[in-house]
């Protein structure tokens, strides 16, 4: 079983690399840790990943496509029950999060440091832009959003559960996040509903 045996050693790598970025941060962190800690070779790293940059950018793509998973499978009847729907994703994506905040926010400092992986990180906020500009669209399309510029609306909303998931793993027992999401979702819909 080759394939078990690289994708088990993958999965390794994977979780050594969070473990080290996030204690020691991304410039801090050597492949020759994550190796120590996977347990593997640097060839075996190397096999999997050509770079550090490139198992960094691959453990924040395993975040967004949870996300991306979860988003998919949201879509209800409208779109004002298919967005108060989505608040039901943050559990997920806190739990993700806290347990790894300072990964977390890793993607972000060295998004404002390394051109490359600032254009990774701004690719799927953009995506989400988009999703929502047009799922907005799609509500005052199917009547049940009042006409408004569906580009801030999205911005609104993107801005809301960045705001929420970096509130939840900074202060997870500050707030029941989930009741807040949902509470903060339909205030939102109150002001766009028909």
């Amino acid at each position: 079983m080759p394939q078990q045996r690289s994708e088990e050693t993958r999965a390794r790598i994977l979780d050594a690399a969070v473990r080290r970025f996030a204690f020691a941060g991304y410039d801090a962190a050597s492949v020759d840790d994550i190796c120590a800690d996977a347990g593997v070779s640097k060839g075996a790293f190397y096999h999997h990943y050509p770079t550090k940059q490139a198992i960094f950018l691959a453990l924040m793509q395993g975040w967004l496509a949870m996300i991306d998973v979860g988003m998919g499978a949201a879509r209800k009847d409208t779109v004002p029950e298919t967005l108060v729907h989505m608040t039901n994703l943050l559990p997920g994506v806190f739990a993700a999060a806290e347990d790894r905040l300072p990964m977390f926010l890793e993607f972000w400092l060295q998004a404002s440091r390394d051109e490359t992986i600032w254009k990774a990180v701004i690719a799927p906020y953009r995506h989400y832009q988009e999703y929502f500009t047009r799922l907005v669209e799609d509500g005052i399309a199917e009547g049940s959003l009042k006409p408004a510029d569906s580009q801030v609306a999205a911005q609104v909303i993107v801005s809301l559960a960045v705001g929420l998931v970096l509130q939840g793993v900074l202060d997870p027992h500050g707030a029941d996040w989930e009741k807040t999401a949902r509470e903060s979702m339909q205030i939102l819909m109150n002001g766009l509903a028909k």
